[in-house]
């Protein structure tokens, strides 16, 4: 607990009037007491009031001391000089040497003039400490003239007896003995009162420093307490803050439980009203029974009377149903015996649909080898069925051979020299050939194998060509909507990869796939999953040594489930260029490249393999006049046809051999050159159409040329 400051104790009230004779006024005070002492400064405002109120106290009585001691009058000054110089010059006797050494002190003391610093002196000594009164009266004017007229009747009694300039000086003698003891005993009572004054300054001083000494201490307790306030000030803020949060995490938890309450009462009424439904649900449920029952029971009793009439013919139905039981134990055994001989018809069947499919895998297979040992590109034929809202009356040029699954034949019509019509014959013959009826599960079966490879290593490629409105679209990326059952190669294809690297991981081995979009819109690359893709974007394609074809500047999305996959489609089919045209309300004005990535690695085997499957769909070749194309779109088809011209060039030079390959006339079979004619298993969809016969008969004399192309055997990327 802080401490009260101590007050000062005010000096004591006696008061000291300080009576100096004139000729003292010379003296000097000590430094001590011609300073006052100032109070010292407190930082309490108690102390310092009083203190202040001390200093104006000693400044009064000071004043009072002053105006009360008289100052010698100048006949004395006059008086002691004149009685000086004779005394020098007379010779010495016996009472002027008793009178010589009170002479000295007359002589310094007219030296010096009284003056008012004297006086202020002794009233600055009196501010320091107390002031001490003194019982004996002060001299005054009076007393000095009625000595001075005693002397005078003295020396006249005296000058009537004695000589007359004896008696004159005797007297003034006399006069200056008494004014030299009473200077001495006032000198005395000065140096008693001067002591006095030292004694009460130091005292004073003392209480001062003492009175400084508290004032430290206050200071001390004073910060210590203002620390104390601010720190509790400070833990105030804190615990307000505390209190605030919590008061506002109760008003949550209130806000909360209330919510909750509120979210109770509408589930327990929601309850009662489905309770209540229920109960109502049931009551009308009785009441239908007890209406089934009694009509149950009328039903019963008249039931009961038909059995009575039909209790007589049920005794001959009786002996039919002995006659009937001997014919179905003979027809139990002829059936049996059927079942029997069903049985091993089934089991034959389901024989010789297995040895039918296995042969079709092995078919397959050794096809599939037989051409990667030819080199050549696989081509398969797919005829898209007429869709709603075209003619019906169109007439049927394509006709499939019968027990030739491979086979297609285009009839023409053609008018002789005579008049006379006759058709003519175009039949082709491809890897395989699909109906307008083959589903898209019957033609992704075919290609399996092929995407398979794309998991074992190898570079694989399919594309899709064909004219415009041909199904090339359909067949790769399947309908816009989804629709399993619609679904199209490149969806399939990445299905599949998943599930069998999935199943892969029971042996070792692990896949990190990632996929690519572009599109070659007027010779130039885009990419298709780039939202801010700039036109003016330059991509460069290069071929790598190891067989690898990659684009420059392009965003390869990690792909990790086949959802992932069906979204980059559908992102990459609304950025792709689409329009209208006479052959096709939506025809593709670009051709689209999507790439899967497939990294492989085994760390059983310490085994990595690399494949890359590419599934490309081409833009549909359109004649201009046939296509009605103007103004940006006759751009666009000009584009498409000169590149599928230079696919064409390409494709020519490679089925004669040509030492140089024109792959750099196009962005198109630029980027596909690996494909065509590097280290890839490749296979191209030729659709056609069952609306335009020329069309059709150009688009399948491409695609036996594309059949007939050696590119060579692929080999597995393999790494370890």
């Amino acid at each position: 607990m802080p401490q009260t400051p101590t007050r000062l104790k005010p000096p004591s009230k006696t008061h000291v009037d300080i009576k100096l004779p004139q000729h003292f006024a010379h003296a000097k005070p000590s430094s001590e007491a011609s300073d006052p002492v100032a109070p010292p400064a407190a930082s309490n405002s108690a102390p310092k009031e009083i203190f202040e109120v001390h200093t104006t106290n000693l400044k009064r009585k000071a004043d009072d001391s002053e105006s009360s001691i008289p100052a010698p009058s100048q006949s004395s000054k006059s008086k002691i000089a004149s009685l000086a110089r004779p005394a020098d010059s007379e010779a010495p006797t016996n009472k002027r040497q008793k009178i010589a050494p009170s002479a000295k002190p007359a002589q310094s003391v007219t030296a010096k003039p009284t003056t008012r610093a004297t006086t202020r002196t002794t009233t600055a000594t009196s501010r320091v400490g107390t002031k001490v009164a003194t019982k004996e009266p002060p001299r005054t004017t009076a007393t000095r003239s009625t000595r001075s007229v005693t002397a005078k009747t003295t020396t006249t009694k005296a000058n009537a007896e004695d000589p007359p300039k004896k008696t004159k000086r005797s007297g003034r003698l006399e006069d200056l003995d008494h004014e030299v003891e009473n200077l001495k005993s006032q000198k005395e009572m000065a140096e008693q009162q001067m002591e006095e004054v030292r004694l009460q300054k130091e005292l004073t001083e003392k209480q001062i420093e003492q009175s400084q000494r508290q004032n430290e201490e206050l200071e001390k307790i004073r910060l210590a307490l203002q620390n104390t306030v601010q720190t509790k000030e400070i833990e105030k803020s804190s615990i307000n803050k505390e209190y605030e949060a919590l008061k506002m995490e109760l008003k949550n938890t209130i806000q909360k439980n209330e919510d909750e309450q509120r979210e109770l009462e509408k589930k327990k009424n929601s309850q009662i009203n489905d309770l209540k439904d229920e109960l109502h649900s049931a009551q009308r449920q009785n009441e239908r029974f007890k209406s089934e029952i009694d009509m149950l029971t009328k039903e019963n009793t008249s039931l009961k009377g038909v059995i009575s009439t039909q209790s007589t013919t049920t005794i001959a139905l009786e002996s039919e149903n002995k006659a009937l039981k001997l014919q179905k134990d003979d027809l139990d055994k002829l059936s049996k015996d059927q079942a029997r001989k069903i049985e091993e018809m089934t089991e034959m069947i389901a024989t010789l649909e297995a040895k039918e499919r296995e042969s079709e895998t092995i078919r397959r297979r050794l096809h599939n080898t037989i051409q990667e040992l030819k080199g050549n590109i696989r081509v398969f034929c797919r005829v898209r069925p007429t869709l709603p809202g075209e003619p019906l009356d169109t007439p049927k040029y394509i006709q499939y051979p019968e027990n030739e699954e491979n086979s297609i034949e285009l009839v023409q019509s053609v008018e002789t020299s005579s008049g006379t019509k006759t058709a003519k014959v175009y039949p082709f013959t491809f890897d395989k050939v699909f109906q307008p009826n083959t589903s898209q599960a019957v033609v992704f079966d075919e290609i399996s194998q092929l995407v398979q490879s794309a998991l074992d290593g190898f570079n694989v490629c399919i594309f899709a060509y064909g004219q415009t409105g041909s199904g090339k679209t359909h067949t790769m990326e399947g309908p816009t909507q989804p629709d399993p059952e619609q679904m199209g190669m490149i969806p399939r294809a990445v299905e599949q990869i998943f599930v069998t690297s999935e199943s892969l991981k029971e042996k070792g081995w692990v896949y990190t796939m990632e996929a690519q979009f572009l599109e070659i819109y007027n010779e130039t690359l885009r990419d298709l999953l780039d939202n801010d893709d700039n036109p003016g974007k330059k991509r460069e394609i290069k071929h790598l040594g190891t067989g690898k074809t990659i684009v420059t500047d392009c965003v390869n999305v990690v792909v990790n489930n086949p959802r992932e996959v069906h979204n980059l489609l559908k992102k990459a089919s609304h950025n792709r260029a689409v329009a209208a045209t006479q052959c096709n309300e939506r025809s593709s004005r670009s051709h689209s490249v999507f790439t899967l990535r497939l990294s492989g690695r085994n760390d059983l085997t310490d085994e990595t393999i690399e494949g890359n499957l590419n599934l490309i769909d081409l833009a549909g070749s359109e004649r201009l006049s046939s296509s009605g194309s103007t103004g940006e779109r006759l751009k666009e088809t000009q584009a498409i046809n000169k590149s599928l011209s230079c696919l064409g060039d390409v494709i020519y030079a490679l089925a004669n051999r040509d030492g140089h390959v024109p792959y750099r006339n196009s962005k198109l079979t630029y980027l596909l050159q690996n494909s065509l004619g590097g280290n890839s298993k490749t296979l191209m969809f030729v659709n056609v159409s069952p609306l335009n016969l020329n069309e059709t008969l150009n688009s399948l004399r491409f695609a036996t040329k594309v059949n007939s192309c050696q590119i060579g055997t692929a080999k597995k990327s393999t790494r370890g």
